[in-house]
């Protein structure tokens, strides 16, 4: 039981990272038709929002250390803690929970001049040629990334106060030896309000009703005079903002890279096709249920008897899904059929 529940809620904190990547490329699919492979860039992006706003609130400058005295010494010491005694290591501990303010006006400039200077280029282009377009843009961002950070990770603390773990088993009931990191409960919860948010937004406001519309009918919501195509321009940097917070969230759990985008871009893929393509429901069901499902593969009980499983069981899953249902789990009649 203890085992089961460990992995479980691995499952969950990895289901949600998968859940929130694709429902933004399923956004941008099921508004625009456009296979967007520098989605998962967006992520690393906002990745790196975190890291970047870390080492500016450490920026530091030379004090002589008063605790030695045989010879002149010196210590590095971030500003904020200069100027601001008691609130500058505050706010430097809590970089990544601030990194938020940060990443959502950069991530939506970014969606945006992403979407005007190239993609809307490519609507009415065979998939082929978007996927193609979006993996080169992919691609060069990385590199560009690795030139200004480095190709190694970046260890990025979270906030000291969420840095423990919770006694998950003693809240069920169950054995008290039972923990958590307290900052994979915090990414979970947070996965679940931002998928909340946007499901709210497109179900429960004019504005994402219209735009729902569009994705249904865009001819008609136009020809009653609605600039849909402005409101898909803005659902695609909102689909920026939800993958660059979730890589902001995600930095204290895996160190962020250059090339971290692309490793969860493919398994995002797979996640919105065997939800169903334009499915947002089948996009957070999928990424949830493939979560655990790789969860459970990564045991090493499982891994003795079928090796190399945790690497391939969510293909699997996807081929045996796409064989019986190839319009994936909730996807429409007539995609990807």
């Amino acid at each position: 039981m203890d085992a089961f529940l460990i992995q479980t809620l691995n499952g969950l904190d990895k289901g949600g990272a998968y859940a929130l990547l694709a429902l933004g490329l399923t956004l941008v699919f099921g508004t625009l038709g456009v296979v967007n492979f520098a989605h998962g860039t967006l992520f690393m992006l906002g990745a790196f929002c975190a890291v970047t706003l870390s080492r500016i609130l450490t920026i530091s400058k030379q004090v002589k250390d008063e605790s030695i005295t045989f010879f002149d010494a010196y210590k590095e010491i971030p500003y904020l803690e200069i100027w601001f005694p008691d609130l500058g290591p505050v706010i430097i501990d809590m970089a990544v929970p601030l990194a938020i303010v940060m990443t959502i006006p950069v991530m939506l400039l970014l969606g945006l001049v992403m979407e005007r200077g190239l993609i809307r280029h490519f609507y009415k282009r065979e998939h082929s040629e978007q996927i193609l377009v979006t993996f080169g843009l992919a691609l060069v961002v990385m590199q560009i990334v690795k030139s200004f950070y480095g190709a190694n990770p970046i260890p990025t603390a979270a906030p000291s106060a969420l840095a423990g773990t919770a006694a998950v088993g003693a809240w069920l009931g169950l054995s008290d030896a039972i923990v958590y990191p307290w900052w994979r409960i915090i990414y979970l919860l947070f996965a679940g309000v931002v998928i909340g948010a946007v499901f709210v937004f497109l179900n429960y406001t004019t504005y994402g009703m219209v735009v729902r519309a569009g994705m249904a009918d865009r001819e008609t919501v136009g020809l009653l005079g609605i600039n849909i195509g402005r409101r898909f321009t803005i659902v695609f940097g909102l689909a920026a903002v939800v993958a660059g917070l979730a890589g902001t969230m995600y930095v204290p759990i895996v160190p962020p890279d250059y090339h971290m985008g692309l490793d969860f871009l493919v398994l995002s893929f797979v996640v919105v096709v065997v939800g169903g393509m334009g499915s947002l429901p089948g996009a957070v069901l999928a990424g949830f249920l493939l979560g655990i499902l790789q969860s459970f593969a990564s045991m090493n009980e499982v891994k003795q008897v079928l090796p190399g499983i945790d690497q391939v069981i969510i293909y699997l899953v996807a081929v045996a899904i796409l064989l019986a249902r190839p319009r994936g789990l909730l996807g429409r009649k007539g995609v990807m059929e």
